[in-house]
């Protein structure tokens, strides 16, 4: 299997920006806490979280081809199927757990994400209830795809409350490092 510190070269080779530095990570830490739950690798479900937007700064416009093509060429068929689908305008079928939990992962992390950082405490007192809230003010992180998110969720075949749980227990931890904390 691919080694993480390869995966965090290649990601920090192609990515500079702070704010999806930052976004990869939590779609890692989320990914394995995800991994945990539903039976899958987290090393490799961690690695797929962290990679999956890998070659969005540098090539916006043919994302994500280029780190699927780097996936295929070092034997991570799976990383690469899973990322592949999280591009829902390619139209692909799941075909694993691990592709159904990073789109459920990818844009519901970057939505709790946003979340913490309008709230004083951060992370510390979210609550599941209070990101179903945000999710109905549409003009609230507009650009996040509240349709993906929902529709992947019920893709996973989860509760959502407990996903959006799952998330918000996942990013906790790390709070500081993702500069989701509590604000002085």
């Amino acid at each position: 299997m691919l080694a993480h510190d390869q995966a965090r070269a290649r990601l920090h080779e192609w990515t500079k920006t702070d704010s999806l530095l930052k976004h990869a990570r939590a779609v890692e830490i989320v990914m394995r806490a995800a991994a945990a739950k539903y039976g899958g690798d987290p090393e490799q479900w961690g690695t797929t979280g962290l990679l999956h937007d890998a070659d969005y700064e540098q090539w916006p416009e043919e994302h994500p081809q280029r780190i699927v093509d780097w996936l295929r060429q070092q034997g991570e068929e799976e990383m690469a199927y899973a990322i592949s689908f999280h591009q829902t305008r390619w139209g692909l079928p799941p075909k694993a757990m691990m592709d159904k939990a990073l789109l459920a992962c990818d844009e519901l992390a970057g939505f709790v994400i946003a979340c913490c950082l309008v709230r004083p405490e951060g992370i510390a007192t979210l609550e599941a209830k209070s990101v179903k809230k945000k999710l109905k003010d549409k003009a609230f992180a507009a650009k996040v795809d509240r349709e993906i998110i929902g529709s992947s969720v019920e893709l996973l075949g989860v509760d959502r409350d407990q996903h959006i749980q799952l998330v918000i227990d996942a990013l906790k931890p790390h709070a500081d490092e993702l500069g989701i904390g509590a604000k002085s």
